[in-house]
């Protein structure tokens, strides 16, 4: 008999996770609480509570956390120009610190002693989700049965669904995907099928929120987006929430091919893995608040974030958002956003973003010292003279010292 009295399951409603709600209720015996978030994935969520039900479950979760992503997740992290590998803009990783507080909230309310999950052996999500748990709640017990049982097919899955007699009309309702996808409201991702092969191209029809650069339209769209200390507060004039101001950047992006990607990425347990990624709305965000930066950050606050930058994406790739290094960046991230105010104008056209215009009553950009024309004195370019020899002392030192770099 399992010491495990309840459980809470990060619960999609699709065939894995409807199994393992099964298996956990007969392999430990215990109550099983699902808990379905809705990130803005683009699917109706609803229809979870009715498999859920249909599974015997009593305690039914269905959350909207789309605000809460955008606002403490996804928002923080573009503060800090966020890429991983130098292409990847964390869609997937940036979700699971969110998934895994809500598990362990909701753990809290319920008495559940565990948590568990449909994460495979072999992926990032596993560490994240747990990573997570175990920092708000540490003595909290994890069940993931990728890890566990012997259900490693699809096939077995549905032979296990027909033995325990668990409905599966969601997989009637058309031919399955060959891929592997997870969406939220910054990106839609595609795993496995032909992408398992580095030299294969991805499909065309296999991109669901844009499309191709090709086939966009021929005319440039302007956009007009406000910032207020580091976050876009309105797009073209209109206020607009967090949530609302990156689902109208991933609609107008993804009508202009913006946002494709295709990487082979290193993942934390070891392995390589293909993917391709659709951000549109992200893409647009990085673009912008690096040109919003570039007029209101000092030089040096902006070249230490640059360098700071790919330990930051390291982190929330690999699972750390809830660590005390990731907490303490990011409270230096955010006072540095305090001046970065203002408007930047991009232009979108097929598959581009470019920037055509940034302006702040906080910038330091001043045009009378950078002007090709006359200054009226405010810059003496005299002072280069002594500021490039000062610079250059140890150079000259070690060359008369013959220690030439030829």
């Amino acid at each position: 008999m399992s010491d495990i009295k309840k459980v809470v399951l990060a619960y999609s409603g699709g065939l894995d996770t409807s199994v393992i709600a099964k298996w956990i209720t007969e392999t430990y015996g215990c109550e099983v609480v699902t808990f379905t978030a809705d990130l803005g994935q683009g699917e109706e969520v609803e229809p979870a509570r009715a498999k859920a039900q249909a599974l015997g479950i009593k305690e039914i979760y269905i959350d909207d956390l789309r605000e809460e992503f955008v606002r403490d997740f996804v928002f923080p992290m573009f503060r800090a120009n966020t890429i991983y590998e130098g292409e990847y803009l964390l869609g997937t990783s940036i979700a699971r610190p969110l998934i895994a507080k809500r598990l362990i909230e909701i753990a809290n309310e319920t008495g559940a002693d565990a948590i568990a999950h449909g994460a495979t052996g072999k992926g990032n999500d596993q560490v994240r989700f747990e990573l997570g748990a175990y920092a708000l709640k540490p003595g909290v017990k994890v069940i993931a049965p990728w890890r566990e049982w012997n259900l490693n097919s699809r096939e077995k899955l549905m032979e296990y669904c027909e033995e325990h007699n668990i409905p599966v009309d969601f997989n009637k309702k058309g031919k399955k995907s060959p891929y592997s996808m997870d969406a939220n409201l910054l990106h839609i991702s595609y795993e496995g099928g032909i992408l398992e092969d580095p030299w294969a191209e991805a499909e065309e029809d296999m991109w669901r929120w844009s499309v191709s650069p090709e086939a966009a339209p021929d005319k440039a769209e302007y956009l007009e987006l406000t910032y207020s200390k580091g976050d876009i507060v309105a797009i073209d004039g209109k206020d607009m929430t967090p949530a609302e101001v990156l689902t109208y950047l991933n609609k107008v992006g993804g009508a202009h091919g913006v946002g494709r990607l295709d990487i082979v990425e290193n993942r934390y347990v070891g392995m390589k893995s293909r993917g391709c990624y659709e951000t549109p709305g992200g893409t647009i965000m990085l673009r912008a608040h690096r040109a919003i930066e570039s007029i209101t950050l000092d030089r040096e606050v902006a070249h230490l974030k640059d360098d700071l930058m790919p330990k930051y994406a390291e982190m929330i790739y690999n699972g750390y958002w809830w660590s005390p290094e990731r907490i303490m960046m990011q409270k230096m991230i955010d006072a540095s956003q305090e001046t970065v105010n203002g408007k930047v104008r991009v232009k979108l056209y097929k598959g581009n973003v470019i920037i055509a215009g940034r302006q702040s009553e906080d910038s330091l950009f001043d045009a009378s010292i950078a002007t090709f024309e006359d200054d009226a004195g405010a810059y003496d370019q005299k002072d280069a003279e002594g500021f490039i020899k000062l610079n250059a002392l140890r150079l000259r030192i070690a060359a008369k010292k013959g220690r030439s770099p030829l």
